[in-house]
């Protein structure tokens, strides 16, 4: 019995190649279009992202500053007698205070200053005080001691800390770097003095 052989019809095979390639390539068009208007909407959800953040930022930090401002009004009026009670005579009280040298360079600022003949309370007013806030509180005092020390200041200088929410860790930190701690207590607040372990500083 004999074989018949089929001769391929090569042209119908090369037309489905090439059909076939055609077809790969709009599919590989239209995925790297619908990449590239993937890549876009990425891009600009990422965008309104950082913008919703940059606004966010600015909302947060203009509360901070309304809820500084609110403790300042609350806490001033009655520091001076609360710190009688501690046997401090407040003879001047200033708020939002700017050191600077005589180059007119800003040396610090202070929130609160309580000051008479013989001693000064530099206080710091945060709405949560942190363990940075506090170091960066003991690197004031050290500049107003050196500022202090220029214009012949003998006078004590020492710190205190206002929060409207302490935290125990802090709360102790700041006790420990030798800082008065201010913080609410029902319609007023109460100044908790360095005490056992612990002693105000002065510099």
């Amino acid at each position: 019995m004999e074989t018949v052989q089929t001769v391929p019809d090569w042209k119908a095979t090369a037309d489905e190649i090439w059909a076939m390639m055609k077809e790969t390539d709009r599919r590989m068009k239209e995925t790297d279009q619908r990449i590239e208007a993937n890549a876009r909407q990425q891009e600009e959800t990422f965008r309104q992202m950082r913008e919703s953040s940059r606004r966010l930022d600015q909302q947060l930090g203009k509360l901070g500053n309304r809820f500084g401002e609110m403790v300042e009004y609350m806490v001033v009026p009655n520091l001076v007698d609360k710190f009688h009670e501690l046997g401090f005579e407040v003879e001047k009280a200033y708020r939002n205070v700017l050191v600077a040298r005589k180059t007119r360079r800003i040396l610090t600022e202070v929130d609160v200053f309580l000051e008479n003949g013989n001693k000064v309370i530099i206080v710091e007013i945060k709405n949560k005080p942190s363990v940075g806030d506090i170091d960066d509180h003991v690197e004031r005092m050290e500049k107003l001691r050196q500022d202090a020390d220029l214009h012949h200041d003998k006078r004590k200088y020492r710190g205190a800390i206002a929060g409207v929410v302490f935290g125990e860790n802090e709360k102790t930190y700041a006790l420990k770097q030798g800082f008065y701690v201010i913080e609410p207590s029902g319609e007023t607040f109460n100044i908790i003095e360095p005490k056992g372990d612990y002693y105000p500083k002065e510099w």
